[in-house]
């Protein structure tokens, strides 16, 4: 990360020590992605027809070494090399390049994703995005911080309103992007692509709608803290609060007015 990037969260209550170990593991993933990017490389296709690369399976594995170090007793679960510990209270979950189709592409808006929860809840969520020198972390109670300074979402409560994103309408099953373009068509703007900078954005106040299906609990745990330490509403598309075991659809809004207007249609 360059020097002007602050990768930190002034958070003194019970998760200090924890925030602070976040920060660390986003620097390392940092410092091992950048390494890669938009250097040649091999990118092998996993079973289900995705990328990885050596980026994604370097950096997770440096991520597991400093967490079982540092916390022995902590289970981990990661995109790559599956999970550690599932009986454990306490897990990490690691999703070293959300984005990797973005990371091979050389295009910017690759991101790493870390989480701690707690009895399946997260409490610390983080979002690096390396490239772009951008980072954001929310932490349970503490508030939501980008590059060090409290963040917020918009505030926008109408679909008519309100900025609509997704990454790609060809994520979603038939049924599901019938139910996306109902929404779509009555928000004022849509934008696609990102993966999970999307989500930054909601927490921001850039965008103030987020809507996915088809994800993995290690690219969306990361993010319930932050959206919800900014202010906002992330559930699933039934209204339920994502945990582990969540069905990997999701819906992020600035607010919960917003939320519920974007539930009326995803949920039918």
């Amino acid at each position: 990360m360059s020097k002007t990037v602050v990768m930190t969260a002034p958070v003194k209550g019970e998760l200090a020590d924890l925030t602070e170990f976040t920060c660390s593991l986003a620097r390392t993933a940092a410092s091992v992605t950048r390494s890669y990017f938009r250097k040649p490389i091999d990118v092998i296709q996993k079973m289900d027809k995705s990328p990885v690369t050596i980026a994604d399976r370097e950096c997770e594995t440096r991520l597991r070494e400093m967490i079982t170090e540092r916390y022995p007793g902590h289970g981990i679960l990661g995109e790559e090399h599956g999970f550690e510990g599932k009986e454990l209270s306490e897990i990490w979950v690691v999703d070293p390049i959300d984005g990797t189709k973005s990371f091979i592409s050389g295009l910017p808006l690759y991101g790493t994703l870390l989480a701690y929860t707690r009895d399946k809840n997260a409490q610390i969520g983080a979002i690096s995005m390396p490239e772009l020198d951008e980072f954001w972390i929310g932490v349970r109670g503490e508030g939501c911080f980008f590059n060090g300074k409290p963040c917020r979402t918009s505030g926008c409560r109408s679909l008519e309103e309100a900025i609509l994103m997704t990454t790609s309408v060809e994520y979603f099953s038939p049924e599901n992007r019938e139910k996306f373009q109902a929404l779509s068509q009555k928000t004022r703007l849509r934008r696609y692509g990102g993966d999970c900078y999307i989500y930054a954005m909601v927490a921001s106040g850039w965008a103030d709608l987020a809507v996915e299906t088809g994800l993995q609990s290690y690219d969306y745990m990361a993010l319930v803290p932050v959206i919800e330490e900014a202010g906002g509403v992330i559930t699933d598309w039934s209204g339920n609060r994502p945990n582990l075991n969540s069905d990997g659809s999701i819906v992020a809004a600035a607010t919960k007015e917003l939320h519920q207007q974007a539930l009326e249609i995803l949920d039918r």
